[in-house]
């Protein structure tokens, strides 16, 4: 799933591109996405494209209708040149909205809406999302009160839900434990203040690390020897820990079963 900071990048790159142009036709094989009225974006301008955590909202005017996308595990948004060939099939596409210079795709994205002023602002999943990690000035202290609300539930879920912190998706969440030395298991409530604040800080700067490197790749973890591996734990199962060399954990958790990479000995020993 693509994570906050691959959000931001794709709303940069769709910015520079559509910011302030016309659309001049809009396209879907998609009926539901046809249900939605897109015709309706023909003859305007998009007057903004906005990441919210994992979300990505295009605007436009006058009519002040965003389109509103959520990627999950599979969908992406592609920028084309006309005439030049698509990387992804056709029958992927969602939808695709064009303006004089370009075409913009989205594949297989499993959320898509075409949403007013007001129900972008009721929407359930917008509504409910905690400050975002990759806003200008993060409210760290809004996201630390919504996380210590948290109790019982153990860090590693909690930081997995964007009431808390938005953008952090599973692979900042087995990096920010590592490098914080914390048992994805921990219920939250055996944190004090200074451990809780100093996740949530090390999830805000290793996702904007990596907005500030101009990099496409995730570029702000790495192991300790230098060597440019730019991962400490996620997707390592097995493979020895780069600060004490114990293999890598691998198990699943919460109720969506995500995949938790962890060190048992630089962390803990994991589920109860």
């Amino acid at each position: 799933m693509p994570e906050g900071d691959t959000i931001h990048r794709t709303a940069a790159t769709l910015r520079r591109a559509l910011e302030g142009a016309e659309v001049t036709a809009v396209s879907t094989r998609v009926g539901q996405v046809r249900a939605l009225g897109p015709d309706r974006l023909v003859g305007q301008a998009v007057a903004a494209v906005e990441p919210r955590g994992k979300h990505l909202l295009i605007w436009f005017a006058p009519s002040d209708l965003a389109l509103h996308s959520h990627m999950r595990m599979s969908g992406s948004w592609h920028l084309y040149r006309h005439g030049e060939r698509w990387r992804k099939p056709e029958r992927l596409a969602r939808i695709t909205l064009e303006t004089e210079a370009w075409q913009a795709v989205c594949f297989s994205a499993p959320v898509l809406a075409l949403l007013d002023r007001r129900q972008v602002t009721s929407q359930p999943s917008l509504a409910a999302l905690g400050p975002d990690a990759l806003d200008e000035v993060t409210d760290l202290a809004e996201a630390g009160r919504r996380l210590a609300a948290a109790g019982s539930q153990p860090i590693g879920e909690a930081l997995l839900d964007q009431r808390i912190l938005a953008g952090v998706g599973n692979v900042y969440r087995c990096e920010v434990l590592f490098l914080s030395g914390l048992d994805p298991w921990t219920p939250v409530n055996d944190l004090d203040e200074d451990e809780r604040g100093g996740v949530l800080a090390t999830a805000e700067r290793l996702l904007k690390d990596n907005i500030a490197s101009g990099s496409p790749r995730r570029v702000t973890t790495g192991r300790f020897d230098g060597a440019g591996d730019r991962l400490f734990v996620y997707g390592k199962a097995r493979r020895p820990c780069p600060r004490c060399q114990t293999p890598i954990a691998v198990a699943r958790q919460g109720s969506q079963a995500r995949v938790t990479f962890w060190c048992p000995r630089c962390q803990g020993p994991g589920p109860r």
